[in-house]
């Protein structure tokens, strides 16, 4: 962990780089296998992701429409999509660069396959500082293959920057972004100076779908590709060697024997309702 954790006062990008107008949002995004699909663990343990049906997390578009919409409203800016994965995880930022992100950057380095969740972390905050940091980070609130949800706490810790997560609604206000969210009995509002990190829900927004142009301008914008040796992380510190958590078996799910089916001709809610008495779940 120390290994990656910057020395440096780690300045939003609008301060480090002065070319840079208005926020810099940095949106990090997942591809994954698609959810529709049938989904695995190959020998290893690890989620099969060579189906050739992997997409971009549904999660993430929230980020991304997030980011989008703020840079839009504020009329100056900039939106850089990041992920880490093996090839076929750009297709991830090219649908970034389709809904309108302006640069597109994909971390790929066999060593990193087998990473855990603060693997994936410690390979997200090497690539932000490499790129020059951030005003803002956003982040899906999580990943719809694993649903672990830990890599957005574990990103800002490591790029030491305060963690919002968790945001139904989100705002800039100057150098101040806050966020409202929605628990189970009450709703917060939480702010904090830039730079700093914000996970969205998928109450947050409606992702805009890309359009015609969107898609045809995203074939001229290049995909930044870097390797574990540009962002500085030795191979020791990510993949399985790097990991926290080790999957020692998974088997498939037992089918259910157990269930009870009510055909309906006009008494299933009474019959059900007798079910639920008879066996205590009411």
């Amino acid at each position: 962990m120390a290994a990656v954790r910057r020395t440096e006062p780690f300045a939003p990008a609008s301060v480090a780089d002065g070319n840079v107008p208005g926020v810099r949002i940095v949106v990090c995004v997942k591809h994954v296998p698609d959810i529709q699909s049938d989904r695995s663990l190959g020998a290893t343990c690890r989620t099969v992701r060579d189906g050739g049906d992997g997409t971009l997390n549904e999660l993430d578009e929230n980020a991304l429409e997030a980011a989008l919409s703020l840079v839009e409203a504020a009329g100056e800016g900039e939106v850089v999509v990041l992920t880490v994965g093996p090839d076929d995880a750009v297709d991830a930022v090219r649908k970034g660069l389709q809904m309108g992100a302006d640069e597109a950057v994909h971390v790929v380095d066999d060593a990193i396959a087998g990473s855990d969740a603060i693997g994936t972390a410690r390979v997200l905050a090497a690539a932000i500082r490499h790129l020059g940091g951030a005003d803002l980070v956003v982040t899906g609130m999580a990943g719809l293959d694993g649903l672990t949800s830990v890599v957005p706490s574990a990103l800002a810790a490591l790029l030491d920057v305060p963690a919002l997560p968790l945001a139904a609604e989100l705002v800039l206000d100057g150098s101040t972004v806050r966020v409202t969210r929605h628990l189970d009995r009450v709703t917060e509002v939480l702010e904090a100076d830039l730079p700093a990190l914000v996970s969205v829900t998928d109450q947050a927004n409606e992702p805009r779908y890309p359009n015609f142009k969107g898609i045809m301008a995203a074939r001229k914008k290049p995909v930044t590709t870097l390797a574990l040796a540009d962002l500085g992380l030795d191979a020791d510190q990510v993949g399985e060697a790097g990991a926290r958590t080790e999957v020692l078996e998974a088997a498939p799910r037992p089918v259910r024997e157990d269930r009870v089916l009510v055909h309906d001709t006009g008494d299933a809610g009474v019959r059900l309702a007798a079910y639920l008495v008879e066996n205590q779940l009411v």
